[in-house]
């Protein structure tokens, strides 16, 4: 895995992007336009700085990676990648599309697609491409420099080669710690985590407690790092609403419906760190 692409530098794309140029990969990063090409290169840069600030990254490995990563607007930049993940928005219609594309424009008969999603099914990815077998998902948790997991799910019609390939990268260069999942939306993690973090927005609906008091029993009297509230401005009210809904319509459990508080705050822009407001605020 030399040549890898990353389509998308947001928050999950910039850090899959970061990890992979440090492992020593010549890293291809694809944006949809300038301003937010320009914001995930920041957004690197400001990281791998912290990180040898901190004494966590040396700086000749920081070097390193500056020197393998690469950016633009040019999906055929890809051409000759031999692993591209896709971390673009949690959106199934807008990732469709960019897996036809990435299926139109990677020339290596063995190259391997992976998506980031956080629930939408593999095989709906895979099947808009005419290489099913080299479908996969990976996905990786936030901040991805920091967290060490990542889930592998295997499709329906993911190849084994394809999965021993991705699994020995992430366990090996990337130094991840690696789990595996069926293609069932939420896979492991947020099959777990989200009906936890719906509840607790439900609490906070009802007028039951305070988001405080939600966030500091967990924290103090479950030793948790962080309350459900304060995770979900973390992840995102948007993105946490959109697994919410894909793990709702396949399995039609009351407890993973989306609560009207947090449909109404993703509509009101609120959607917490990213846009400086969710729970809590994080204006300066």
């Amino acid at each position: 895995m030399e040549r890898i692409g990353v389509v998308g530098c947001g928050l999950m794309g910039s850090g899959i992007a970061e990890i992979a140029a440090r492992s020593g990969s010549d890293v291809t990063v694809i944006e949809r336009n300038t301003d937010a090409l320009n914001a995930g290169r920041d957004r690197i840069e400001k990281s791998l700085s912290r990180a040898v600030t901190s004494g966590k990254v040396p700086e000749d490995e920081a070097t390193l990676a500056r020197s393998n990563l690469h950016f633009s607007e040019d999906f055929a930049k890809l051409a000759n990648v031999q692993l591209v993940i896709e971390a673009v928005a949690e959106d199934e219609k807008t990732k469709v599309e960019v897996f036809k594309t990435l299926d139109a424009v990677v020339q290596d008969p063995n190259a391997i697609l992976a998506t980031n999603t956080s629930s939408i099914p593999i095989i709906k990815l895979a099947m808009a491409t005419r290489r099913p077998e080299q479908v996969i998902g990976m996905h990786f948790f936030n901040p991805v420099p920091v967290l060490k997991l990542v889930e592998v799910i295997s499709s329906l019609l993911t190849s084994a080669e394809t999965t021993e390939r991705v699994h020995d990268f992430a366990s090996g260069p990337l130094k991840k710690r690696v789990i595996t999942s069926p293609d069932r939306a939420g896979f492991v993690v947020n099959a777990l985590l989200i009906p936890y973090l719906l509840s607790a927005v439900r609490m906070l609906e009802s007028g039951f407690a305070s988001a405080d008091d939600i966030d500091t029993g967990m924290v103090v009297g479950c030793a948790h790092p962080l309350g459900p509230l304060a995770l979900t401005d973390l992840i995102g009210l948007d993105t946490t609403l959109a697994v919410a809904e894909s793990l709702y319509e396949e399995f039609k459990e009351p407890h993973m419906a989306p609560p009207p508080l947090l449909s109404r705050m993703t509509q009101a822009g609120l959607l917490g760190r990213k846009s400086g407001q969710g729970f809590y605020s994080y204006k300066k």
